[in-house]
């Protein structure tokens, strides 16, 4: 895979630090494993899904963690002891692993179940209200500061 070089970028950029750092995470990881295959959706413009293709742990072998915009979903499987079984062909990745997703601000794990080997992690981006835009009413008349400084400039005219 190729390696893109963002140091231009960075030097002609201010707070894009934690963009740059998300890119080179993503390239890094990208070549490297691939297990468990997932699925990412957009079921709305604020409703997101997460399937991950978990056959063979169970609920308790499976640990998610949600931490400021980082969700680690792990996978630790525990090795059988006393298994007499000798396999001729092992095709079924009974491996431990670890899942990274980068979130953006606001976005919350809302609801994960495990059902039929499939991991389904719900997620929601909620806005709080002081950071949604908001419409300001347009007034007529003279500005505040004209007023409240005990002088109308309209009567000085």
């Amino acid at each position: 895979m190729r390696q893109f070089d963002l140091t231009p970028f960075r030097r002609s950029t201010i707070g894009f630090d934690r963009l740059f750092d998300m890119l080179e995470t993503s390239a890094r990881q990208s070549a490297a494993d691939n297990y468990p295959p997932f699925n990412l959706e957009r079921l709305a413009d604020d409703r997101y899904r997460i399937t991950l293709a978990v056959a063979g742990f169970s609920r308790d072998e499976i640990e998610i963690t949600a931490q400021q915009n980082l969700l680690q979903v792990k996978g630790n499987k525990a090795e059988k002891e006393g298994s007499n079984a000798s396999f001729l062909h092992l095709g079924i990745a009974n491996r431990s692993f670890e899942r990274r997703f980068e979130l953006a601000d606001f976005v919350r794990v809302d609801d994960a179940r495990l059902n039929d080997g499939l991991l389904t992690i719900e997620l929601v981006r909620e806005v709080p209200e002081a950071m949604k835009p908001k419409t300001v009413a347009i007034k007529t008349g003279a500005p505040l500061a004209a007023i409240e400084g005990g002088r109308d400039e309209s009567a000085a005219a």
